[in-house]
This record gives C-alpha cells, sequence and structure tokens, in this order.
C-alpha cells in the first residue's frame, strides 16, 4: 500500500528556515575558504577545517529542518542516532575534502571542477544517508532519473559557488556564493524528495507522524550553535572588519580610500620635485656645495 506523504506540514515556514540555515552554512564555510587564501599557511588548514564543517553543518541542519515538515499519513516515523549522526559527518568530511582541494590548489578549472563535484556528491551523500536513517513501517522508493537530477543539481550550483568564492573579492560577493549554495542545497533537498515515494507494510500500525520533530529537534541544537559561533569568528575576523570599513570610508582626492588621519607612504618616485631644484636649501645640489 502506498502512503500519503507530506512534505509542508507547516506550510512555508519549514523551507523557508531551512533555506537560510543552508545560506548561512555555505556563506560562513565559502567565507572562509577565501579567507585561506589570503592568510599565511601555517594557518590556512584552520580556515579551511572551519569552513568545512560550516558548510557540513549548514547542510545538515538544513536538511533535518526541512524533515520537520514531512509526515506519512497514519505512520510514526523515528531517527536512526547513529545513521543520523553519520550523514553529519559525511557532509563534513566530503565538504572538506573539496573545499581544501580549492584552498590548495586555488581557481584552476581542475581544482575547481574537482572540488565542486565533491562537494555536490557530499551535499546528496547527506540527504539520502539521512533519509536512510528515518524509520518507518515501510519502505522508502525512489524514481531514478529524478534522483540524478537532484544529483545534477548539487553538484553544478556547489561548483559555481566555490569558483565565486575564490574568484570574487569582498564581502558581499562570498554572501552572493553563500545564497548559490543554499539554492542547491535546498533546490537538491526538495528534489530528492520529489522523487520519493512510501511502500507500506501490510501490519503498519496506525499512529502520528508529529512526533519525528520532537525527536529532531534536540539534534540539531549542537550544530546550530556551532553556526552562531562560527558566524562570530567569521564576522569579527580582521580582514572581514577592515573590508567593512573600507566601505564605509570617505575617499581622498586622490581616490584612495585610506582612513582620515593615516598618511600615505611615499616613495622615492612620488616625492616633491622641489625638494631636489637646484639651489634650493637642502636639496642634495646644496648640500654638495
Amino acid at each position: 500500500m502506498q502512503g500519503t506523504i507530506d512534505g509542508f506540514g507547516y506550510g512555508a515556514m519549514t523551507p523557508v528556515v531551512a533555506f537560510l540555515m543552508a545560506c548561512l552554512g555555505a556563506a560562513l564555510g565559502l567565507r572562509c575558504t577565501m579567507r585561506s587564501l589570503r592568510t599565511e599557511r601555517s594557518f590556512k588548514a584552520g580556515w579551511l577545517a572551519l569552513g568545512a564543517t560550516s558548510i557540513g553543518s549548514g547542510i545538515w541542519t538544513m536538511h533535518f529542518i526541512a524533515m520537520t515538515g514531512f509526515s506519512v499519513e497514519g505512520v510514526p516515523i523515528g531517527y536512526d542516532t547513529p545513521v543520523t549522526f553519520a550523514s553529519l559527518a559525511i557532509a563534513i568530511v566530503m565538504a572538506g575534502i573539496g573545499i581544501f582541494i580549492v584552498g590548495y590548489r586555488g581557481a584552476a578549472p581542475m581544482s575547481l571542477v574537482t572540488g565542486g563535484t565533491i562537494t555536490g556528491l557530499g551535499v546528496a551523500s547527506m540527504h539520502y544517508l539521512g533519509m536512510a536513517g528515518m524509520r518507518l513501517q515501510g519502505q522508502f522508493e525512489y524514481n531514478t532519473p529524478t534522483v540524478a537530477l537532484s544529483v545534477v543539481i548539487a553538484v553544478v550550483a556547489s561548483t559555481a559557488a566555490l569558483w565565486a568564492a575564490v574568484s570574487l573579492s569582498g564581502f558581499l560577493p562570498s554572501l552572493g556564493a553563500g545564497v548559490v549554495m543554499g539554492v542547491a542545497v535546498t533546490g537538491m533537498h526538495y528534489t530528492g524528495m520529489a522523487a520519493l515515494s512510501v511502500h507500506l507494510h501490510p501490519a503498519s500500525p496506525a499512529g502520528s507522524g508529529d512526533a519525528s520533530s520532537a525527536r529532531l529537534v534536540p539534534l540539531m541544537i549542537g550544530p546550530a550553535c556551532f553556526l552562531l559561533l562560527a558566524a562570530v569568528v567569521v564576522m569579527f575576523d580582521p580582514l572581514v572588519v577592515a573590508e567593512a570599513t573600507d566601505r564605509g570610508a570617505p575617499r581622498n582626492g586622490h581616490g584612495t580610500g585610506r582612513l582620515p588621519g593615516i598618511p600615505v607612504q611615499r616613495s622615492g618616485t612620488h616625492a616633491d620635485p622641489a625638494a631636489f631644484r637646484p639651489g634650493r636649501r637642502g636639496s642634495p645640489s646644496s648640500r654638495n656645495r
């Protein structure tokens, strides 16, 4: 018997909140990736690790926020905790492999394609492993072409987001790259859910699927808190603060954009030519007389 699926039990609230969480994790992770390209080599691994964990946590939290609105009519839903957290681990590890490739090899086409493919596959793997951790009196069945489409969406958009993160400088472009990847993660999730059907077992007991929401919320507290801490680290990063200050600083007549009160250092080629006129006190010629 086919089960009746409802993926929007709370209306538009869960898709919107899930999308925002995906954007937050992606923006933080991509910002850390871009930051790693502009730091000393000894700190590069730390920024990339923070970025990988941010992306993985954002993907995972987005998925399970969306799943709080998922139910199968008349069937209680539970979650296998080890499998559920294994999906978090695979998201972090595969996102980490992808951004470490880009972080250390730069914006070369092959690096972007490889890193984007691995990151996109990590998004898809997290989704389907997370779905495998669900427990109900039934069996999931998937439409293969739609599943393939969901994977392609994840890979293409992840590659585009990584390209934007390493090719465009500035805080706002990194936010834009985060939105692109947030669209990828959310689009992949709901495309994958569109491929799903549930075949119920004949002896399925009557019940309610609402209990799944109460079980999911405690699991998401840790990753959500991590994302908030990562946001604090990124926002108080000196490079981010300097970029924000530079955008708000008035430009002088020469368009240098320097802050008021900070002198511009002069080189020999920009010194005052009058200081070297013959006969002027203090000029090299007058000192040699």
